[in-house]
C-alpha cells in the first residue's frame, strides 16, 4: 500500500537541527515513547544522532496499554541492553524512579570528572519524543511543577528550554518530532490512531477503519458491547462494519462522524487498553517501519 500520511513540518526540522546541536552539552538522552506503539513511536532520527551516547526509552501512558505488553516490551528492551521504564505520568511517576535507572549508566563518567577535580554537578539529559506522546507531563513530573508547556494536542511545545529536577537533574526540553518520510504506511497508521500526527493530515476513515481491524482481531468483545453489534455484523468487512457502526451510534450515513468518534473512544479506552506493536513479531520480522 502506497504511503499516504506524511506530516514534518518546519519546526520539526529546526528542533531535529537543535537536538543535534546540543547532543554534546548532555550525557544521557531521554527519548518518551508511547506504551501503546513502543515501536512505531521511536523516532529514527533520535537513533542516528544519539550514537552511543547512553540512552533510556520512557514508555509513557502505561495505564492505556496493554500491561501484559508492555511487560513484554520491557523484557526485550532488557534482553538488547537497552534501558527502559514505564510510567503512568499522571500519577505514580517521580525523579527517583528515573535517577535509580539512569545513575548506574553514567557513575564511570561523573566518578572520572571527580577524580579530575571537577565540580560535582547534575547529571544533564535531553528529553525528546514524537508529539502528543506525553513528554510535558513527563517532565513536569520530574521537576515537581508546571515547567513545561502541557498540551493534548501534536506540537504544543514549540521551543526548547532547560528545566532543573532538584540538584541531581538538568533537563533540556524539546518541541514533539516525527522524521521526513515514514516509510511504512502502517507505522504511519498507529502515529494517527494514537494522536501523534496532526487530525487534519489524514483521513479519518481510514484510520477508522485501522483501529477497528485492530480490534476485531483483539478485543471484538469490547468492541462488541460499545457499539450494540450482534454475531452476524461480524461476519462483514471492514467498511460495511464501519457503516453499521455509524448507524448504530445514530449519525445515519455519516461515516466520517462516526469515523473521528471511533478514534477518539480508541484513544480514550472506550474499547478497553490496547497496544498495537507487539515484540515478538517486530523481532521475528526484523521490520524497519521507519
Amino acid at each position: 500500500m502506497a504511503v499516504t500520511i506524511q506530516w514534518f513540518p518546519g519546526h520539526m526540522a529546526k528542533a531535529i537541527r537543535q537536538f543535534e546541536e546540543n547532543i554534546g552539552l548532555v550525557d544521557i538522552v531521554f527519548e518518551v515513547i508511547d506504551a501503546r506503539i513502543p515501536y512505531a513511536s521511536q523516532n529514527p532520527e533520535v537513533a542516528r544522532i544519539t550514537g552511543e551516547k547512553p540512552h533510556l526509552f520512557i514508555l509513557t501512558k502505561k495505564d492505556l496499554a496493554d500491561p501484559r505488553l508492555t511487560q513484554r516490551w520491557l523484557d526485550s528492551f532488557k534482553s538488547k541492553g537497552q534501558p527502559a521504564i514505564a510510567v503512568d505520568a499522571k500519577t505514580k511517576f517521580n525523579i527517583g524512579n528515573v535517577l535509580s535507572v539512569i545513575s548506574p549508566l553514567l557513575s564511570e563518567k561523573l566518578a572520572r570528572e571527580e577524580q579530575k577535580g571537577m565540580k560535582k554537578r547534575p547529571i544533564r539529559a535531553i528529553s525528546v519524543g514524537v508529539p502528543n506522546v506525553g513528554k510535558s507531563t513527563v517532565l513536569n513530573r520530574l521537576v515537581n511543577r508546571r515547567a513545561a508547556q502541557v498540551g493534548n494536542r501534536p506540537g504544543v511545545t514549540k521551543g526548547q528550554q532547560w528545566l532543573k529536577a532538584g540538584k541531581e537533574l538538568e533537563l533540556l526540553d524539546t518541541p514533539g518530532i516525527l522524521w521526513p518520510k515514514f516509510e511504512s504506511q502502517e507505522t504511519a497508521n498507529k502515529l494517527a490512531l494514537t494522536g501523534a500526527i496532526k487530525d487534519s493530515v489524514f483521513a479519518s476513515d481510514d484510520i477508522a477503519l485501522f483501529g477497528l481491524n485492530h480490534f476485531r482481531e483483539t478485543n471484538p468483545g469490547q468492541l462488541k458491547e460499545r457499539y450494540r453489534l450482534s454475531d452476524s455484523d461480524f461476519d462483514l468487512s471492514d467498511v460495511d462494519l464501519l457503516l453499521v457502526i455509524t448507524e448504530k451510534i445514530g449519525m445515519r450515513d455519516d461515516y466520517e462522524r462516526a469515523s473521528n468518534r471511533i478514534i477518539q473512544d480508541i484513544r480514550g479506552n472506550k474499547l478497553g487498553r490496547f497496544t498495537l506493536d507487539d515484540p515478538e513479531k517486530v523481532n521475528q520480522n526484523d521490520e524497519t517501519d521507519h
